[in-house]
C-alpha cells in the first residue's frame, strides 16, 4: 500500500459508486494527485446493496443527459480498465397505468427525444412481447429506452476505481475521517485516524454520513438515511435474462432480472427514516431488519403486474438505508466553505447517475462550472429553512412517499407549513390568499375572491389547469388597467460593502456597476464560459454600499458565488440581509396617483426617475423606494425594516383601493413577466447560456475592464450566435406551454421549449425556447409537441406587451 500522503491537491470522502466516478473523472482531466479515503471499503455503505437499475428516464433535460452519459460509460468502461461491470443493455420499460400517467410519458418521450435520446412509445402488447410475464390489465401504454440496463454496483465502482488508480490517484480504506480544519472560510487540512492530509479541496462523497461529514465544516446538509426495501426471488420459469428492467409509478414497484429471478421493490406510501441521531460507525456491509409489514403493500402491487412473483421463492428481502433529500434529488456542488464540495444523498439514481455525476462534478472542480446546468441538484437550492432536522424529516418522507408520483408543474410541496411569515402574512390570508411555499416562505398564489369577481376569460386545457384560477387573469388585467399590490418579502436581499466593494462588484458583473449613488443596475453575473450564474438587481445605496435583490429560491446559490469569488484582503463584507426588511411592491398606470396620496415625497418622473432608488416616508413608514418593475408597469419596491411591513401593506392597502387597486400573487406576475419578456434565472436563462443568446447583451458592459465571464463573451461575439433565445406564438391559445417540450421543424426537433405561459393582456399563448440562429427570423413556422401532439407557432418579435418602454418609464 501507497505511504499515506501528508497533503494532495483533491481529497475525496467516501468510496461508494459516487466517490470513485469522481476520482476517475479528475484524473481524466489532468488531475492527478487525488487521494479518496474510505472509513470501510470500497461500496461498504449503501452503493453494494444498490437494486442495479439504470434508466435514463428523468423529468429535466439535463438530467436525464447526465444519465444518458453514464450509460455510455458503462458500455465502455470494462474494456477501458479491464475490470469487468456486469452491464447487461437490457432495455428499460416505463408503464402508465392511467390517463395521467399516460401523458406524463408522451412529455418525457417528447423531451428525451429532443436531444437525441433513442425512445419509443409502445403499445400495452408491444410492451407485453417484451416482458412476457406481465399483466397488461389496466396498462395504456409503455415507454421503451432500448438503451436501460443493469449493472452489478460493486463491479461498476471497482472499474471506476481501477481507472482513477492507473491514472495516479491513492485509495486509503479502512480509513476514518475525524475533522475537517477550516481556516478563514476555506479548507486546509483532513484529520483522519492514520494522519493529516494538507489539501484546498474535499469532496463530501460520503452517502447517507453526508450530513455527518457537512457538519464537520458547520454545514447543516439535508440528508435523510432512508430504508429502501426489495426482494430478491430464486429462478422464476418462463423469466429470460435479457427481460427489460419494468417500472410501473402508478403501483409504486419496478422489477429486473437477475440469475434468472426477479429483483423487485419499490416505494411505500409509509416510508421510515433511518440513523437520525447518528449512524453507527461500524455500519457496512450491513442491513436493517427485514420489515414485511411495510413491504406488504409493494408486494401486493408487484404480483397485481406480475403474476408469477407470487409463486416465486423468496430468497431475501433486503432493507438497506440510502441517503436522500428533502426534494428526492441528489446534493451536489459547491458550498459557502470554500474548497468544500458535496456530492451525496443520491436518493436511489446513484448507480443510474454515477458516470453523470463524476463528469459534472470533475467538471465543476477543474473549470468552474460543469456542462450541464444543474440547478435542480445544486446543494445551494437549500435555504435557511433547512437547518432543523425535522423539517428536513418531514420533507424527506413526503417526498419518499411520492417517489413514483406524476410532478405536475406547479404543485406544492405541504409538509413542515408554514414556517417562514412575512409580516403581512395575516392579513393576506384574511384576504383569502391561496398561499403557495418557497424555501419556507408562504406567498400568495393568487387570491381565492378574484376568481368570482372573473366570470369570464381564457382557461387553459390539460395539465395547466391543475394548478390555475380564473384570479390569476383578474390580478394582471387589474394590475395592467389600474395597480396591483403585492408581497414580495421573500425575494433574498443580500448586502455587499467595504473599501473594495465596487472593484469586487464590476469583476463579478457583466454590467457597469460603478454607477452615482442612487442607480439601480440590472446585471449578470457569469461564469468564465459566459454562463449566466445569476440575474439581479444592484443598488448603490452609498459610495462603498450596495444592495442586491435576488430570486427567493436563489439567495443561497448567489450568496456562495459571492463567497466563492471574494477577495480575501479583507476589503470586502458580503451579508444576507434578507430577513431585516420587508418587500412590498406597487405596480400599475395608477401607482404614482396611489403613491402621492401617502408620501411628502417627489416622485415625479424628474424626482424619482425609473431604475433609481431614495429613501421616503410612506405614511409612518421609512422605506428604500426603488423604481424597477418585474411586470412591464409603472411601480417601485418599497424595502422597509421587517417590523413596519404589516403598517406599509395597509397604508398602500388603504390608498389604492378606492382607486380599484387589487392585491395580486406570484402567479400573475409570471404572466405578466412573461408578456414583457422579462427572464427569470434557472428557467429561460441558465449556466447553460449566455448573455447575448438570452437576449440580454443590453447588460453587458465589455469596455469596463475585465469581468468573469468577459473572454468568452468577447469569443462569441466575434465569431456569431449560432443559437438565441425567441419568443413563440402559438396558434391555438386554449393550449399553455409548461416547458420543456420539443420544438419540431418537419421531421426534425430542433429545441426543446424554456419557459412558456399565457398572456392575458395579449389573449395568447406564449413559448420561449433557444433556437439555432436561422430559426430565429421573425415569421418563423415551427410547431411545439404538447402531450404527443404538436401544435403551430410563429417566431415573433419581443417584447409582446409595450415593446417601446413606455409604461414603465410614465
Amino acid at each position: 500500500m501507497a505511504d499515506f500522503p501528508s497533503q494532495a491537491q483533491v481529497v475525496i470522502i467516501g468510496g461508494g459508486v459516487g466517490g470513485t466516478s469522481i476520482a476517475y473523472h479528475l484524473t481524466k482531466m489532468g488531475w492527478t494527485d487525488v487521494v479518496l479515503v474510505e472509513r470501510h471499503e470500497l461500496t461498504a455503505g449503501s452503493t453494494w446493496h444498490s437494486a442495479g437499475l439504470v434508466g435514463q428516464l428523468r423529468s429535466d433535460a439535463n438530467l436525464t443527459k447526465m444519465m444518458y452519459y453514464s450509460t455510455d460509460l458503462y458500455r465502455r468502461i470494462g474494456e477501458e480498465t479491464g475490470v469487468d461491470t456486469g452491464w447487461r443493455e437490457v432495455g428499460g420499460l416505463r408503464l402508465a397505468s392511467s390517463p395521467e400517467r399516460m401523458q406524463d410519458l408522451q412529455r418525457l418521450v417528447g423531451m428525451a427525444r429532443s436531444f437525441g435520446m433513442p425512445i419509443e412509445l409502445l403499445s400495452p402488447k408491444e410492451a407485453h412481447k417484451l416482458f412476457p410475464l406481465m399483466n397488461i390489465d389496466g396498462v395504456l401504454g409503455a415507454a421503451f429506452t432500448p438503451t436501460d440496463g443493469v449493472i452489478d454496483p460493486t463491479m461498476l465502482t471497482n472499474a471506476m476505481a481501477a481507472g482513477a488508480k492507473s491514472r495516479g490517484a491513492k485509495f486509503f480504506l479502512e480509513t476514518d475521517v475525524e475533522a475537517i480544519n477550516v481556516k478563514n472560510g476555506e479548507v486546509t487540512e483532513v484529520v483522519t485516524n492514520r494522519g493529516t492530509i494538507k489539501t484546498e479541496v474535499v469532496v463530501n462523497a460520503a452517502g447517507q454520513w453526508g450530513g455527518e461529514v457537512g457538519k464537520m465544516v458547520g454545514l447543516n446538509l439535508p440528508v435523510v438515511p432512508m430504508a429502501h426495501l426489495y426482494i430478491i426471488t430464486k429462478p422464476v420459469e418462463g423469466l429470460g435474462h435479457d427481460v427489460p428492467t419494468l417500472r410501473d409509478p402508478d403501483l409504486l414497484v419496478y422489477w429486473r432480472e437477475e440469475v434468472g429471478g426477479f429483483v423487485t421493490g419499490g416505494y411505500e406510501r409509509d416510508p421510515a427514516p433511518f440513523g437520525l441521531k447518528g449512524i453507527p460507525k461500524d455500519f457496512k456491509y450491513q442491513l436493517l431488519p427485514p420489515d414485511w409489514e411495510r413491504f406488504n403493500p409493494l408486494m401486493e402491487n408487484s404480483i397485481k403486474r406480475v403474476p408469477a412473483v407470487e409463486k416465486a421463492e423468496i430468497r431475501q428481502l433486503l432493507n438497506g438505508p440510502e441517503g436522500f433529500t428533502p426534494d428526492g434529488e441528489f446534493l451536489l456542488g459547491p458550498t459557502a466553505v470554500k474548497g468544500f464540495w458535496v456530492a451525496c444523498a443520491f436518493c436511489a439514481h446513484g448507480l443510474a447517475g454515477a458516470g453523470g455525476i463524476g463528469k459534472t462534478m470533475a467538471e465543476w472542480i477543474v473549470e468552474g462550472s460543469p456542462e450541464w446546468e444543474v440547478w435542480r441538484l445544486d446543494v445551494r437550492r437549500f435555504g435557511s429553512n433547512y437547518a432543523s432536522q425535522d423539517f428536513i424529516v418531514k420533507r424527506t418522507l413526503e417526498t419518499y412517499s411520492k417517489y413514483y408520483d406524476i410532478s405536475y408543474p406547479g404543485s406544492e410541496r405541504t409538509s413542515g407549513r408554514p414556517m417562514r411569515l412575512s409580516p403581512t402574512y395575516y392579513r393576506l390570508r384574511d384576504l383569502e390568499a391561496e398561499f403557495g411555499e418557497r424555501t419556507g416562505w408562504e406567498r400568495p398564489n393568487w387570491f381565492k375572491p378574484h376568481a368570482e369577481l372573473a366570470r369570464h376569460g381564457h382557461e387553459p386545457r390539460g395539465w395547466a389547469h391543475r394548478t390555475w384560477s380564473r384570479a390569476i387573469g383578474y390580478e394582471h388585467l387589474k394590475t395592467r388597467e389600474i395597480a396591483g399590490l403585492f408581497d414580495e418579502t421573500s425575494f433574498n436581499k443580500l448586502e455587499v460593502r467595504g473599501p473594495g466593494a465596487t472593484k469586487f462588484l464590476q469583476y463579478m458583473c457583466a454590467n457597469d456597476i460603478d454607477k452615482p449613488i442612487n442607480t439601480v443596475i440590472y446585471t449578470q453575473m457569469l461564469n468564465k464560459r459566459g454562463g449566466i450564474e445569476s440575474d439581479v438587481t444592484i443598488s448603490r445605496l452609498e459610495e462603498n454600499r450596495y444592495l442586491i435583490i435576488t430570486g427567493t429560491a436563489f439567495g443561497e446559490h448567489d450568496l456562495s458565488w459571492l463567497h466563492l469569488n471574494m477577495p480575501e484582503d479583507g476589503s470586502v463584507w458580503v451579508d444576507d440581509v434578507t430577513s431585516k426588511y420587508a418587500c412590498i411592491v406597487l405596480w400599475g398606470p395608477k401607482a404614482r396617483m396611489i403613491l402621492e396620496k401617502v408620501t411628502q415625497d417627489d416622485v415625479s418622473n424628474v424626482g424619482f426617475p425609473y431604475m433609481t432608488t431614495k429613501a421616503i416616508c410612506i405614511g409612518d413608514v421609512p422605506c428604500q423606494a426603488m423604481r424597477v418593475t418585474y411586470v412591464g408597469e409603472l411601480g417601485w419596491e418599497f424595502y422597509c425594516p421587517m417590523e413596519y411591513g404589516a403598517k406599509l401593506w395597509d397604508t398602500l392597502m388603504d390608498a389604492g383601493k378606492p382607486e380599484g387597486m387589487v392585491p395580486g400573487g406570484y402567479k400573475a406576475i409570471d404572466t405578466m413577466r412573461l408578456e414583457k419578456g422579462y427572464r427569470y434565472w434557472s428557467s429561460e436563462i441558465t449556466p447553460d447560456y449566455t448573455p447575448y443568446e438570452a437576449g440580454l447583451g443590453f447588460a453587458v458592459k465589455l469596455d469596463k475592464g475585465d469581468f468573469i465571464g468577459r473572454d468568452a463573451l468577447v469569443k462569441q461575439k466575434q465569431e456569431g450566435l449560432k443559437q438565441k433565445l425567441a419568443c413563440m406564438i402559438l396558434d391555438d391559445p386554449r393550449y399553455v406551454i409548461l416547458g420543456k417540450e420539443p420544438v419540431w421543424d418537419g421531421d426534425k426537433v430542433i429545441s426543446w421549449v424554456a419557459a412558456g405561459g399565457y398572456g392575458y393582456s395579449i389573449a395568447k399563448s406564449i413559448a420561449y425556447a433557444y433556437l439555432p440562429i436561422e430559426y430565429t427570423k421573425v415569421g418563423t413556422r415551427l410547431e411545439i409537441e404538447l402531450f404527443g401532439e404538436r401544435m403551430g407557432a410563429e417566431v415573433v418579435k419581443e417584447p409582446l406587451w409595450d415593446p417601446k418602454g413606455e409604461r414603465v418609464r410614465a
